[in-house]
C-alpha cells in the first residue's frame, strides 16, 4: 500500500484534493435525485415502492414493521449485542443530558416582559443505512437526544436487506431506543417521502442521520422544505502524533475510517520522522487481515497522507484549516492542548481515546460534520431537535417610552407603516 507522504509547504495542494472530492459526480448525482424526489412528490409511496424494487432488488413483505416485529428483533438479538448496546445508551444519556437548553423570563420594573420558550420538535425523521453499512449505533446517535430534547413522534426510514427483510440489528436498535414507527424505505426516496409525506409515511420537521451521496444530495435539495441535520461528506480522521505515540495504534486507527468509503482521508501529521516510516509499514500489516481490504486501500492510496511537520505549532495550525470530522491528539500531554483546537468534530486526546470509542461508546455524538464544515457546524446533539420562539409583552405606558426610536428607525427604513402600527397606538 502506498501513502504520500508530504510536508507542510506541500499541504495546499492536497487540500484541493480533499475538496474536489467526488465533484464530479455531483452534477449527475443531483439530476436523478431531484428526479426522485419530484416523482415521490407526485407520487408517493407508489414511487417510493418502485425505487425501492429498482435500488434495493426486492419490495420487502411489509412497508412499516411493526411494533411487534421491533420487539421480537431485540428479544432474539444475542444477549451480549443488548447488554453492549445499553451500554452505550447509558454513556449517551448521560453526555447528552448535560446539553439541555431552558428558555428564560425576564421582567423589568416598567411592566414589560420578555422570554423564550424552548421545546422539542413534534415530528423528526431518522435515516439508517440498511444495506451492506447498516449502523445501530446510529440509531441510538439520533434518536436519544430527540428524546431527550422531547421530540414527540420518531420516524425511521431504512432500506430492507436484498432479500426484502428489515435488518435485524437495526430494529433492536429502534426498539430499545423507542423509535415511534420504522418503514422500509431507503435512498434519496426516503428522504424524499420524509420531507413531503405520504399516504403512509407521515411528514416530519427534521431529518437526520448519515447515508451515501444520494442520501446526502436529497438532503440538500429539500433543506427548506425540511429542516436537516447537515450535509455529510466521506468519513474523515486526523491524527497529530509526537514520538509518543505507538505507531500500531496511529495505523489502526487511520484504518478505521479508510474502510468507511473509498472517497474517506486518514491524514497523520508528525513531527517525528521514524514514526511516519513505521505507521506506513503498520498501514500494509494491517491491512493484511482486514475484511475491507479493497476499500482501505483504494482510501489510503488516494485520499491518505502522512504530512511531517517541524513543530505541534504548525501541525495545529494545519489541523485548524483542515477542520476534520475527527481529530486525534496522540501527544504527550494531549490535553494541554484541548484549548487550541477549535475546527474538529470530535477531539480524542490521548493513546487509549480511539475514535471508535466515540462511533460506538463514550457518549458525545458521531454524526460529525465533514468536508471542513466543522469550521462552523456542530456535532448533532439535544440542540439539533429543540425550536426556540420568543415572546414579548409592552403596556402602553412602555411601549410610550421607546415610540419615538422604533419610529425613527422605521422612517429611517423607509418602512412608514412599520412606524404608523407605533404611532397609532401612542395617539389612541
Amino acid at each position: 500500500m502506498n501513502i504520500k507522504k508530504i510536508y507542510a509547504d506541500e499541504v495546499e495542494n492536497f487540500l484541493k484534493t480533499l475538496k474536489e472530492r467526488d465533484n464530479a459526480k455531483d452534477k449527475e448525482v443531483t439530476a436523478i435525485v431531484a428526479e426522485i424526489i419530484e416523482n415521490v412528490r407526485q407520487n408517493g409511496d407508489e414511487a417510493v415502492r418502485e425505487y425501492t424494487q429498482k435500488f434495493d432488488g426486492k419490495l420487502p413483505e411489509y412497508y412499516e414493521v411493526s411494533k411487534e416485529d421491533m420487539q421480537d428483533a431485540l428479544d432474539d438479538a444475542p444477549d451480549d449485542f443488548v447488554e453492549a448496546m445499553m451500554g452505550a445508551i447509558e454513556n449517551i444519556t448521560e453526555f447528552h443530558k448535560n446539553q439541555i437548553d431552558k428558555g428564560f423570563c425576564i421582567t423589568k420594573e416598567n411592566g414589560v416582559i420578555l422570554g423564550q420558550k424552548v421545546h422539542g420538535l413534534e415530528c423528526v425523521g431518522i435515516y439508517v443505512p440498511g444495506g451492506k453499512a447498516a449502523y445501530p449505533s446510529s440509531v441510538l446517535m439520533n434518536a436519544i437526544p430527540a428524546k431527550i430534547a422531547g421530540v414527540k413522534t420518531i420516524i425511521m426510514v431504512t432500506p430492507p436487506m436484498k432479500d426484502g427483510r428489515p435488518n435485524q440489528n437495526i430494529l433492536a436498535a429502534a426498539a430499545l431506543c423507542g423509535v415511534d414507527r420504522v418503514f422500509l424505505a431507503g435512498g434519496a426516496q426516503g428522504i424524499a417521502a420524509l420531507a413531503y409525506g405520504t399516504e403512509t409515511i407521515p411528514k416530519v420537521d427534521k431529518i437526520v442521520g448519515p447515508g451515501n451521496i444520494f442520501v446526502a444530495t436529497a438532503k440538500k435539495l429539500l433543506f427548506g422544505v425540511v429542516d436537516i441535520d447537515m450535509i455529510a461528506g466521506p468519513s474523515e480522521i486526523l491524527i497529530i502524533a509526537d514520538d509518543t505515540a505507538n505507531p500500531k495504534f496511529v495505523a489502526a486507527d487511520m484504518l478505521s475510517q479508510a474502510e468507511h468509503d473509498p472517497l474517506a482521508s486518514s491524514i497523520l501529521i508528525t513531527i517525528d520522522g521514524n514514526l511516519s516510516h513505521t505507521v506506513a509499514v503498520e498501514l500494509t500489516e494491517q491491512t493484511k487481515n482486514l475484511s475491507r481490504k479493497e476499500t482501505i486501500t483504494k482510501a489510503i492510496e488516494n485520499y491518505g497522507v502522512i504530512i511531517e511537520v517541524d513543530n505541534i505549532d504548525q501541525a495545529i495550525e494545519i489541523a485548524e484549516r483542515i477542520a476534520p470530522e475527527h481529530l486525534e491528539v496522540l501527544l504527550e500531554k494531549p490535553l494541554e492542548y484541548i484549548g487550541r483546537i477549535n475546527n474538529a468534530g470530535s477531539v480524542f486526546l490521548g493513546n487509549y481515546s480511539s475514535e471508535p470509542l466515540g462511533d460506538y461508546y463514550a457518549g458525545p455524538n458521531h454524526v460529525l460534520p465533514t468536508n471542513g464544515t466543522a469550521r462552523f457546524f456542530s456535532p448533532l446533539g439535544v440542540q439539533s431537535f429543540y425550536k426556540r420562539s420568543s415572546y414579548t409583552y409592552y403596556t402602553k405606558n412602555a411601549l410610550e417610552e421607546v415610540a419615538d426610536d422604533i419610529i425613527t428607525i422605521a422612517e429611517r427604513e423607509g418602512l412608514t407603516a412599520h412606524a404608523n402600527a407605533i404611532q397609532v397606538r401612542i395617539d389612541n
